[in-house]
């Protein structure tokens, strides 16, 4: 009887999380400042070493914007999104990883941690900016770029890995889910059209 209520309590828990991660809220636009006359390629970054990161050298290019976490239960992807971008980044394709600690605190670590973990346990070679904040009012430029250019693709960011394809104009084309791999077809067919 105890086992039965432990894993009703799990299954009501596992969907909550399903209901919270993709339900269609606005919970933070309220905070926000649309700032609908962003260009991409004008947003002020740093790289997570904490110098400049200047997104004009990524004209002309397919960028795939990924915000990650080092604590997340879609950790892994990092491996996938380095496979990916070893695949195509001598066909002008980049993958910007963006970390956040706004999602369940799943982002924690400092700079140097954060880079050092990337690299430690996934390789990761493609580049990575400052941890920003991603949904509440004091929201990185970036991500409200992300969120507001183009209206097919609004709406709030619902947990780590959210992926946003931006063409080589800087115009965002495609958004993918946490739960999209970064190596499945919906996402390889949206690089390989635009490259």
């Amino acid at each position: 009887m105890k086992t039965n209520y432990l894993l009703l309590i799990a299954i009501l828990v596992f969907i909550s999380g399903i209901i919270f991660l993709f339900k269609d809220d606005i919970f933070y636009k309220k905070d926000i400042e649309v700032k609908s006359n962003i260009n991409f390629y004008d947003i002020k970054i740093d790289s997570l070493s904490n110098g400049p990161l200047d997104l004009k050298k990524f004209k002309n290019r397919v960028i795939l914007v990924v915000n990650v976490a080092s604590k997340c239960g879609f950790t892994g992807q990092y491996k996938d999104l380095e496979t990916l971008y070893k695949k195509y980044k001598s066909k002008g394709f980049i993958i910007l990883g963006v970390p956040s600690n706004d999602f369940a605190g799943q982002e924690p670590g400092t700079a140097k941690e954060i880079q050092s973990f990337c690299q430690l346990n996934y390789g990761v070679s493609f580049p990575m900016t400052q941890k920003v904040i991603i949904n509440k009012a004091q929201q990185h430029e970036l991500y409200n770029f992300l969120r507001e250019s183009n209206p097919k693709y609004r709406g709030t960011i619902k947990w780590n890995f959210t992926k946003f394809l931006i063409d080589k104009n800087g115009m965002v084309v495609d958004r993918f889910s946490p739960i999209t791999n970064p190596m499945s077809q919906k996402i390889i067919k949206s690089i390989e059209k635009l490259l």
